[in-house]
């Protein structure tokens, strides 16, 4: 062997020496680190959480213009500008999202290709915040309905109103990244003040004129009844939230059906 070939390979040697000590000393480091957690305990994760990137809200059912209220509370299609179209209705549900029936109600909806709006409340925003970020995701509208739900809604002073439907604002937009355009107050009680507060956040005041009160759970029947005798431009109210919500499920499983088969169209707001 010359001596440039012992030299080439004494070279080669040495570089492997050295690759192997940076390894050792890696491990090393790992393992001394590793054991500084307690047992059982996730390793470290550096960095701030990033933050939800911000989101428009789905345009309404109808058109990409942003709609206008030419009566408020709004009570039906009617009292928006732009019209929506003759057939077309809006279903609205309300006091979610819950681990339970709200996975159940996007389901049955995306099998009925049906575009909803969901009324959320903040704390159950603030609760489930995937499934909030699920209902975007599904392509629905949301629409704010207060922090806590209260009840007379209308009778609170002026700066707890404010404080429900901000903080409710807050926790839906953390948690979607969306701006709610519409607002709902608990119960349908209205006020001037309530008006004025929704609109000082840029949202358009919703009620409903076809309630089946589903909430009181009067039977799977009477629902669907109450439900099936809306005309077009109408705005139907359904929950998905405070309490079982089987009977509201299995009554839109025949409404929906029946009235596409009528003609109407649903849409969002």
């Amino acid at each position: 062997m010359d001596q440039s070939e012992a030299g080439r390979r004494r070279a080669l040697w040495a570089l492997g020496a050295l690759a192997l000590a940076g390894s050792l000393g890696s491990l090393a480091g790992d393992a001394v680190r590793s054991s500084s957690r307690a047992p059982g305990a996730a390793p470290a994760r550096h960095g701030r959480r990033k933050a939800h990137p911000r989101v428009a809200p789905p345009p309404a059912g109808w058109t990409a213009h942003a709609l206008k209220a030419r009566h408020q509370p709004v009570r039906s299609l009617h009292d928006l500008a732009p019209a929506a179209p003759r057939n077309a209705i809006a279903l609205t549900i309300d006091d979610g999202p819950h681990p339970e029936w709200t996975p159940r109600m996007l389901d049955l909806l995306a099998e009925h290709e049906v575009s909803a709006t969901f009324s959320l409340i903040g704390l159950q925003v603030q609760r489930y915040p995937r499934l909030a970020e699920r209902i975007v995701e599904a392509g629905h509208q949301l629409c704010n309905h207060t922090m806590h739900h209260p009840i007379p809604f209308n009778r609170l002073s002026a700066g707890r109103v404010k404080a429900e439907i901000t903080e409710a604002q807050r926790r839906i937009s953390d948690a979607t990244g969306v701006h709610a355009r519409f607002f709902r107050s608990p119960g349908g009680s209205w006020s001037r003040q309530v008006v004025r507060a929704a609109g000082d956040h840029g949202m358009i005041p919703i009620d409903w004129d076809v309630d089946p009160r589903d909430w009181s759970r009067p039977g799977t029947r009477r629902i669907a009844q109450s439900m099936l005798a809306c005309r077009p431009g109408a705005i139907l109210l359904c929950h998905d939230g405070g309490g079982d919500r089987s009977e509201t499920l299995r009554a839109l499983r025949t409404v929906i059906p029946r009235l596409k088969h009528r003609g109407m169209a649903f849409v969002a707001l």
